[in-house]
């Protein structure tokens, strides 16, 4: 299967015989089984803590899954086996950071999962599919706040966003979110351009207007000695920022 371009028929046909969620996901043997993931992917298993974040989030055999700007394959390489054979993962990519070589490395992944769609669209305009029974976005919400000229990512309002999530999750489906967390009280625009960091309050905020529920906020990617005041890729931080993690859940 090559690289799908986003379309309704495609995704008409990636959702055949899926089937409905049941088991939980066995995250451990996957985060275990070294051999199918890539190695940069294993370095980073030690502060993104995969077994319990997924399980907050309620992994189930089965699933159709949404993998928000996952083109790096670390988190479906986790759960497209965890899903069991009826289990679906859509990866979704903005077309601005898309490159010929994670086109490659998911075409190689999809040889050995093919129960995995790879989609994309402009940042600022995503097309996303729907029915999905979980949704994960990790530490790229802020981005939404962002502008890049060098990206050439314009200006967009939050509620494009989390509008285009709330309508491509089921009736009851979960979105997972964790992000770097700012000061609190922090204007988002502001501390995302300086911090690439986003208060909390403000992402509930947001999703809470697109008609979502908070179920539960876990401390698990907490770091009390991150001063929250650094930006995320400076040396000394990087990869161990405070971040906070939200379940979601779509009414019924």
């Amino acid at each position: 299967m090559k690289t799908w371009t986003i379309a309704a028929s495609a995704l008409a046909l990636a959702w055949s015989g899926a089937a409905s969620a049941g088991e939980p996901a066995d995250i451990a043997a996957a985060v275990a089984d070294t051999d199918n993931r890539r190695e940069d992917n294993v370095a980073l298993d030690a502060n993104r803590h995969p077994v319990e974040m997924l399980a907050f989030g309620g992994l189930k055999q089965g699933m159709r899954v949404l993998d928000l700007f996952g083109a790096n394959l670390y988190w479906s390489e986790l759960m497209a086996p965890a899903l069991g054979p009826d289990g679906l993962i859509v990866i979704w990519n903005p077309n601005q950071f898309l490159s010929p070589e994670a086109k490659a490395g998911f075409e190689a992944f999809h040889a050995r999962q093919p129960r995995t769609v790879l989609i994309h669209s402009p940042m600022e305009n995503p097309i996303l599919g729907s029915g999905y029974d979980l949704v994960l976005m990790n530490l790229d919400y802020h981005d939404v706040y962002w502008e890049s000229e060098k990206y050439k990512i314009s200006r967009m309002e939050p509620a494009t966003w989390t509008g285009a999530i709330a309508k491509a999750m089921a009736p009851g489906g979960v979105l997972l979110l964790a992000d770097h967390r700012a000061k609190s009280g922090a204007a988002p625009r502001e501390s995302v351009e300086a911090y690439h960091r986003i208060d909390p309050a403000v992402v509930v905020r947001d999703f809470t207007a697109a008609g979502l529920v908070l179920e539960e906020e876990s401390e698990l990617l907490a770091n009390p000695a991150d001063g929250r005041e650094t930006n995320v890729f400076a040396p000394d931080i990087r990869g161990k920022t405070d971040r906070f993690l939200l379940r979601f859940r779509k009414p019924e």
